[in-house]
């Protein structure tokens, strides 16, 4: 006799299996009706249950056996880690035998495991999901995570180089290479994806928000990139410093403290560094020389166009 026939309710409300369903005593059809939702292939979920990244992690592992946990990009999003789109959740297994390819899961194999448990579902730790999206993104993108767990999840950049010199797994050197290009106090990716511009394009590597006594010798001020010996700043403005009026005036204000105090600032918006690199970079560079900053390279290097490709 099925569950349904002794009067007992189905749970939809977190991921089953085709065959759970069938037991019992759901048709086959119903499955494909409008009150389920299909995550994967033979796995299911009650349609009014939003899909999330946790959600999602489960759905994954219930196709493997216990000895598989959440990793790679799945564990990111369950994180909440600022990564690309990526398509297919990932689970790894220890047992090769568990190993086994399914649509839209990638199934990776390790014989040392770092893992944690949030809300009952077991995913890579914050520094090994570090090294293991260093198989699926590049520099850029793998530094703009670095610098997240820096500012948000209270990660150590020397932290993070050390987990990363310690891993075998295989993303550790890539990993290692933009740990050591992480740095504390970033508050946002597009400040992350700024100074890696101007650092892949061969310029000195700037402070990173440092906070900077005016000439008045009261006022203080933060800035997301600066120069102090040559007063050259560089700063991101996002689409929220357009939508709040109140932020607008309070950086107009403080930039025309700037100027009082000789400094010279650069504002970057979305479309320099996605569309225009090589022409913000050229702009940084000619400003850098004209106002001395020390260790400025008579030409630019070429690393920055692998990672910052220029949109006509």
């Amino acid at each position: 006799m099925t569950a349904m026939e002794h009067g007992e309710a189905f749970d939809a409300g977190a991921p089953f299996t085709r065959a759970a369903a069938l037991a019992t005593g759901i048709p086959r059809r119903a499955l494909y009706g409008a009150r389920y939702r299909r995550l994967h292939t033979g796995i299911f979920i009650g349609a009014d249950v939003e899909p999330t990244p946790l959600v999602r992690a489960q759905a994954a592992l219930l196709a493997f056996g216990a000895d598989a946990h959440a990793s790679h990009a799945t564990a990111a999003r369950v994180w909440a880690l600022p990564i690309p789109v990526l398509p297919d959740e990932h689970v790894t297994v220890t047992d090769r035998r568990q190993r086994r390819s399914r649509a839209g899961i990638r199934c990776h194999w390790t014989r040392r495991r770092e893992m944690v448990t949030i809300a009952g579902v077991t995913v890579s730790s914050l520094p090994q999901t570090f090294v293991e999206l260093a198989t699926l993104l590049h520099l850029v993108d793998l530094v703009v995570v670095g610098d997240h767990l820096a500012r948000r999840c209270d990660i150590a950049p020397t932290a993070l180089v050390e987990f990363c010199e310690q891993s075998r797994h295989a993303g550790a050197g890539r990993a290692l290479e933009a740990a050591r290009l992480v740095r504390e106090r970033v508050d946002s990716p597009m400040e992350t994806r700024s100074r890696m511009l101007v650092v892949l394009g061969g310029l000195p590597e700037p402070e990173v928000n440092p906070t900077i006594v005016a000439d008045d010798g009261f006022t203080v001020r933060k800035y997301d990139l600066c120069y102090r010996k040559s007063r050259t700043l560089i700063e991101y403005d996002g689409r929220q410093h357009v939508e709040r009026v109140q932020q607008w005036e309070e950086d107009v204000e403080r930039r025309a403290g700037i100027e009082d105090d000789a400094w010279r600032s650069i504002i970057l918006v979305a479309k320099h560094i996605y569309s225009t690199p090589g022409d913000t970079l050229e702009r940084i560079h000619r400003i850098l020389l004209q106002r001395g900053e020390p260790g400025v390279p008579a030409r630019l290097s070429d690393r920055w166009r692998r990672y910052f490709p220029e949109r006509p």
